[in-house]
């Protein structure tokens, strides 16, 4: 088997070796004439891509030109006895130039308006000062504003009330004077009252306070109002009545605020401290009551009070609790004050 597949792959070479030279060529020439070029294929290119077309924008038809709006004719002022008629207003130094005569469509001519004559302006008179203008707030009636005054009214206003003059010290007569014993008012205190110089009128109300503290007196509570309360005139009250702690029991004494006759800081009401007198009663009177002598005390200090500062359209000044004529609610002079001892005693 080996040997004839050896035959097989030598036997060609052998006889391919055995052609002679012209054989070979022959056989080339004619191999050489059966081969057939086969052209060689180019590739093919690829499509470029078109560029894609921009639509066209469509164009807008051109705006129609608007017509130009004519000039309004105004009507000239006329007097209200004739009939109204138009007239062309004179030209102005701004308006454009009018068309020929014969581009205007003729119009009805109508003769000219007399003008109307302006009224000739009055003389402003001269504005008076503010303080000499007559105020009135309450509206008038429409006839009394178009009837004309015959001559100005002039109106003197003024703040301040007229005084009275200053109201003299009581007489010494009996219940008043010399020949009513005082235990508690002392000669000093007295004299102290007198020489106040008191405007008549002025004072219409005597207000009883308790401190609210169970001891005390002018001096400690005129530090307090001075320097925690910021009151630059000091003790608010124009008297205080002691307890027998840090003053004498039923001691009165006479604050800056009497003497100097100025306005007191005890209500919340600035009107009712420039007519009340303050009196304050050392103590809590919520917890304990006022003592015997602050009471006797109180009650002689109110009658001299009351005939010292007059009467005020004939009744005697009105003796008022704290808590009766202030303005905000508040407990002074106390739940253990009897203020009906105070009706009983002074009355209404």
């Amino acid at each position: 088997m080996a040997a004839l597949v050896f035959l097989g792959i030598f036997t060609p070479l052998l006889q391919a070796q055995q052609l002679t030279e012209e054989q070979k060529k022959e056989l080339f020439l004619k191999a050489r004439e059966d081969i057939r070029p086969v052209p060689r294929q180019e590739a093919t290119p690829r499509p470029r891509p078109r560029p894609q077309a921009v639509p066209k924008p469509t164009p807008r038809p051109a705006p129609t030109p608007k017509p130009e709006p004519k000039p309004a004719q105004k009507p000239a002022p006329e007097p209200d006895s004739e009939p109204a008629s138009r007239s062309h207003p004179p030209p102005s130094p701004d308006t454009p130039p009018k068309p020929e005569e014969e581009d205007i469509i003729p119009l009805e001519r109508e003769a000219p308006a007399p003008r109307r004559q302006e009224p000739t302006p009055r003389p402003t008179p001269h504005p008076r000062p503010k303080e000499d203008r007559p105020r009135d707030p309450s509206p008038k009636p429409e006839s009394s504003r178009s009837a004309p005054v015959a001559a100005p009214v002039v109106i003197e206003k003024s703040g301040l009330i007229e005084e009275e003059g200053f109201e003299p010290p009581p007489k010494k007569s009996i219940g008043i004077g010399w020949f009513r014993r005082y235990r508690y008012l002392t000669p000093s205190v007295r004299k102290a009252i007198d020489r106040a110089a008191v405007r008549k009128g002025r004072w219409r109300y005597i207000i009883i306070h308790n401190s609210g503290t169970r001891n005390g007196n002018a001096r400690i509570f005129g530090n307090y109002h001075r320097n925690v309360r910021k009151m630059p005139n000091g003790l608010a009250y124009h008297f205080v009545i002691g307890n027998g702690r840090g003053s004498g029991n039923g001691e009165i004494e006479i604050g800056s605020r009497w003497t100097r006759q100025i306005n007191g800081g005890h209500v919340a009401s600035d009107y009712l401290n420039n007519i009340a007198l303050g009196i304050c009663l050392v103590g809590d009177l919520n917890r304990d009551r006022p003592t015997a002598a602050q009471l006797a005390a109180t009650e002689e200090l109110v009658d001299y009070l009351r005939a010292r500062v007059g009467k005020v359209k004939g009744r005697p000044a009105a003796v008022r609790g704290h808590k009766q004529i202030n303005p905000k609610p508040t407990d002074c002079p106390g739940d253990r004050f009897d203020l009906k001892w105070l009706r009983r005693r002074f009355g209404w």
